[in-house]
């Protein structure tokens, strides 16, 4: 692997990791963010409430039990 394949993979697993939803729930607060501010709007509140809801839900999506379905029933 090449050194900028690698550096640009560990970015990846650093950002993203295992929760996809996480990194992107942050990206939209920060685009929110930016938007509010543009409009001269006191945005300062927008990303650590993303933060805390993202982290909020991916805590509880990975500490809830995992529902299994029950198998088909044959006539």
């Amino acid at each position: 692997m090449s050194r900028a394949a690698a550096f640009g993979r560990f970015w990846w697993l650093f950002v993203v990791g295992d929760d996809w939803t996480v990194a992107a729930a942050v990206a939209a607060g920060i685009a929110a963010t930016g938007l509010l501010a543009a409009g001269d709007v006191a945005a300062w509140w927008v990303v650590p409430l993303t933060v805390a809801t993202a982290l909020y839900v991916s805590l509880r999506r990975a500490t809830s039990p995992r529902r299994t379905t029950s198998p088909r029933r044959t006539i």
